[in-house]
């Protein structure tokens, strides 16, 4: 049987390189093939490390052949967002500021956990400036464009993360999300997305944008693809302060639990109101095929939306307070503005915000003491067009940039892992629904997920 290179997931990937049924050198270049027959439509790529990428499927084929173990991941192309950083590579962070700097000297840590277990790594991805967006376009790379319909947006700022799994380039990238850009990108592209739990994996070698609020983690078209990901990338890093010491807990072994005992609830209040109603009703099929008919009420949601804004304004315009002294035309002028927004705002807004957040945090948790996993919608929306400024919801008009974290935003801010799952819509863009579970508890997230895949109910094709 002929070996499908791009339908082919990480896993059937690897066990194709692993077992000498393909060699990974071909898997790269039919994975660089697609990305140079693809991606000139999508633009979700910034960089396309070719020759780099060869050499390491060589190295593989070089084991395999030997008899030595390759890794897990023998042979899968990855990619990762502009913003890890890739020895060789400016961390250009989708900013032209950072075109200036020298090239890292070493990789990130997530990229090198991913190499070592054998993984190629073929680009770096298009993203919104300085992780500061929810759309990817982006004024110095150009945007990314959606892989369902090239006229709406991939979402953000991990839009080249998520458009690049979607359009089947590559089954396995890595981005961040700060107040929901590994979720968004996802619920827009019909993929799946995990934000971990805060400091669960190394952010070492990553550029920051709110270092009290930043994220990484996988995107995929499976859910043990996902797992497997996550897994690999897990335990303490020294070099990463906030990284946690908690030993590595592998999920994967988990996903054939199923949900049999757990307590699954719908977030209601605010978490069913601003929203299309096609989007309740994506949370409502998840519901129904999880079996979750209890409703629960996460308190002053609207105002950790308002925290986090308050937080991630002063801290990501504190980050980048020399260059708006010195290059402040040299930003992406969305950027640029809101940058110098956050800078006036007041030291006692952000204190409270924090005390707020330590407040929200205890409540939320107290939650968790009745349910296991929380359902949600992931956006207010489907993919908006590309340059679209407003946008009706529940029949006001809003702009459409800072209200496509409706829903992920007040849940980023106290760092629990949360899963985005795809709901495929025939004839209509995709949208995601948020699985959300008491920190450290990523395992009861991709448990629900993998029932959910089994059924038939969440699904991520290629487009």
């Amino acid at each position: 049987m002929t070996f499908n290179f791009e339908q082919a997931d990480a896993i059937a990937t690897a066990t194709a390189v692993r077992s000498g049924e393909v060699t990974a050198e071909a898997v790269a270049r039919a994975a660089l093939d697609r990305i140079t027959a693809k991606d000139p439509q999508l633009n979700s790529f910034t960089a396309v490390l070719t020759e780099q990428a060869l050499q390491q499927a060589v190295q593989i084929d070089r084991k395999v052949a030997q008899g030595e173990d390759p890794g897990v991941l023998a042979g899968v192309p990855f990619a990762v967002k502009n913003l890890f950083d890739v020895a060789g590579l400016v961390t250009v962070a989708g900013s032209k500021i950072n075109q200036d700097n020298l090239p890292a000297t070493q990789d990130a840590t997530a990229v090198v956990r991913l190499k070592q277990a054998g993984a190629v790594l073929v680009g770096a991805l298009n993203m919104d400036e300085y992780a500061y967006g929810f759309v990817t376009e982006n004024s110095h790379y150009g945007p990314c464009h959606n892989p369902h319909d090239l006229s709406r947006v991939a979402g953000g700022s991990s839009g080249g993360s998520s458009a690049a799994v979607a359009a089947g380039l590559v089954p396995l990238t890595l981005g961040s999300d700060t107040n929901g850009s590994i979720r968004v990108p996802a619920a827009f592209c019909g993929i799946l997305g995990l934000k971990p739990t805060y400091g669960r994996l190394s952010r070492a070698g990553v550029a920051l944008f709110v270092g009290s609020l930043d994220h990484v983690g996988p995107f995929a078209r499976s859910v043990r693809d996902l797992a497997l990901a996550f897994d690999l990338m897990q335990g303490h890093d020294p070099q990463d302060p906030v990284c946690t010491t908690r030993p590595a807990e592998p999920c994967t072994p988990w996903l054939d639990r199923g949900i049999e005992g757990l307590r699954i609830a719908i977030a209601d209040n605010y978490f069913l109101k601003g929203g299309e109603p096609e989007v309740f009703a994506a949370v409502e099929r998840v519901a129904q095929a999880l079996g979750a008919t209890q409703h629960v009420t996460i308190p002053e949601a609207h105002r950790a939306r308002a925290a986090a804004y308050v937080i991630t304004a002063s801290e990501g315009s504190n980050l980048h307070l020399n260059h708006l002294k010195t290059r402040a035309q040299d930003f992406d002028p969305a950027t640029r503005d809101r940058f110098i927004a956050g800078t006036m705002i007041p030291n006692t807004w952000y204190l409270q915000s924090q005390r707020f957040r330590r407040w929200y945090r205890d409540r939320v948790r107290e939650i968790f003491q009745q349910v296991d996993l929380i359902l949600a919608p992931a956006t207010p929306c489907p993919a908006p067009k590309i340059g679209q400024q407003t946008m009706m919801l529940d029949g006001v008009e809003v702009l459409v940039r800072p209200n496509l974290g409706l829903y992920t935003q007040p849940l980023s801010l106290i760092g629990l892992p949360i899963v985005s799952v795809p709901i495929q819509r025939p004839g209509q863009l995709p949208l995601g629904v948020q699985i959300i579970a008491a920190p450290y508890q990523e395992a009861l997230v991709l448990r629900a997920a993998a029932v959910l895949e089994a059924q038939g109910i969440i699904r991520a094709p290629i487009v």
